[in-house]
């Protein structure tokens, strides 16, 4: 097998745009404004790798079949391989004048391996080549993706296992609702992250079916061998039409919804911080490793990486809509149009890593939460008063009834300053004679909190099975992708 894995290399070095001829088809040359127009190497030197790695399992598929010999497949193969340690040692510039990175490694194998570098391109087009780039390009960095969001949600769990006991303020409508243990809320984002990583898992297999052989849009005459090259790419499958082949875009579309959900929840997330970090709320501390100050105001501690996470949602969504956009008129099969999928998949990819990167750090290093503020937060509101209709109910009283007397009791108690907690036995009895002295206990937030023990609840009980569950699940998604190298 190829290896597929990508690898860092030196910065790309511009170079003057030079006319191009394409075929005794054009007598005429480009104007060098459109030569850089069209070209897009500033961006596709990401997929180098990748190309060399297709290229190197097509050099072996054309002998496999007999349309080249086995000398010139190890040619080709070698040669491919010293642009690969050309690239990474940064002796491997191509600029614009080549326009892309699968001419300018032709280009550059001609010259190292000479005319049988020439027959490289056999039954190939670039509309299939860029496809299988894309695809060994992208099926890489999902891996590599839902291995940060494994490590993300490690911290979450982490967090979670310190934080079971600790209670705190359940919002709805950003309204104060019922208590809740903290660990329940950051499990919540566990979650969120889960469907995450089942999401990339799902879209992986549809990135992971070769377009090669496809050729330009109808297939070729050569006697290829597309499921060879398919094997040993490591594709679980091929297109079952050329026309498909070259044209779909798809998976880079299922792949940026999925970047983009990630970003939604990262960004929900990012933006409950910042509110708790703030003085009105004070449920968390942000620490100097993951926080700056202002250039103006001296005691400000400014919440900077999650701003920016949510700031950067909407920089993968714009990239999901861009593809959208791109593919919704494109009659088949390829069309230049296809170049500009590159850019945002390519940017998706990066922002999806570093955003998850650094709510890996802000979430284990970041914050310190308040749990003094937290414990006082859920005695000075109402948000036991559901536990009170509760209380009545589980005594026979209809809940809907139960309900309207505890909304005037709350209506009473606002109107005098106090909170139930407050109220006398006395004024209980007088609200409902089936009120007993155990009502004081019922209302305390510990209890609240633990009552609730149906299956997925905030309940202690509840929280650490699920911990349980969560640690089980990290365990086998880790299986799953060391199953995968």
């Amino acid at each position: 097998m190829f290896s597929t894995h990508n690898f860092q290399g030196s910065p790309l070095t511009h170079q003057p745009s030079s006319p191009q001829t394409w075929s005794q088809r054009f007598t005429g040359t480009l104007h060098p404004a459109i030569a850089t127009f069209n070209a897009s190497i500033s961006f596709d030197i990401a997929l180098i790798e990748y190309d060399l790695t297709g290229s190197q399992a097509h050099a072996q598929m054309l002998a496999h079949t007999g349309i080249i010999t086995d000398g010139e497949r190890d040619q080709l193969i070698s040669g491919l391989e010293s642009i690969r340690h050309e690239y990474r040692r940064g002796d491997f510039c191509p600029g614009i004048a080549l326009e892309d990175i699968h001419l300018a490694v032709e280009k550059r194998l001609t010259e190292l391996v000479g005319d049988v570098g020439k027959k490289l391109h056999t039954a190939r087009s670039r509309n299939d080549q860029v496809g299988t780039d894309i695809r060994l390009y992208l099926r890489h960095q999902i891996d590599e993706i839902r291995q940060q969001l494994g490590q993300f949600q490690t911290v979450l769990v982490e967090q979670a296992e310190q934080s079971v006991e600790t209670i705190i303020p359940g919002y709805t409508h950003l309204q104060r609702a019922q208590p809740i243990s903290l660990a329940h809320h950051l499990l919540a984002y566990f979650e969120m992250m889960q469907r995450d990583w089942e999401r990339l898992g799902d879209i992986y297999r549809r990135v992971n079916v070769s377009p090669l052989g496809a050729c330009a849009l109808a297939g070729t005459p050569f006697p290829i061998d597309r499921h060879y090259t398919a094997q040993l790419l490591e594709f679980q499958d091929v297109y079952g039409n050329s026309l498909d082949a070259v044209s779909d875009r798809d998976f880079a579309i299922e792949f940026l919804c999925a970047a983009s959900l990630i970003l939604v929840h990262l960004s929900r997330l990012a933006e409950e911080i910042i509110l708790w970090s703030s003085q009105e709320f004070h449920f968390v501390t942000l620490t100097d490793r993951c926080a700056t100050g202002s250039s103006i105001m001296p005691q400000k501690k400014n919440p900077d990486v999650p701003e920016l996470v949510r700031g950067k949602a909407g920089r993968v969504f714009g990239h999901l809509q861009a593809l959208l956009v791109i593919m919704k008129g494109l009659p088949l099969a390829y069309n230049k149009d296809l170049q500009e999928d590159k850019e945002p998949i390519f940017d998706g990819v990066s922002t999806v890593k570093t955003c998850l990167e650094a709510m890996t750090i802000l979430m284990g290093e970041g914050i310190v939460f308040n749990r003094e503020r937290l414990g006082m937060a859920v005695t000075e509101d109402f948000s036991n008063a559901t536990d009170v209709a509760d209380y009545l109910a589980n005594k026979g009283v209809p809940f809907r009834e139960a309900y309207n007397l505890v909304g005037q009791v709350v209506r009473t108690c606002i109107a005098s300053g106090k909170l139930l907690k407050d109220l006398t036995l006395e004024e209980w009895q007088a609200v409902h004679p089936q009120f007993d002295p155990d009502i004081y206990t019922a209302i305390t937030p510990r209890q609240v909190v633990a009552a609730r023990n149906s299956y997925g609840g905030t309940g202690f009980n509840q929280v650490r099975q699920a911990l349980i569950t969560a640690r089980t699940r990290l365990a086998d998604n880790n299986q799953t992708l060391l199953k995968r190298k």
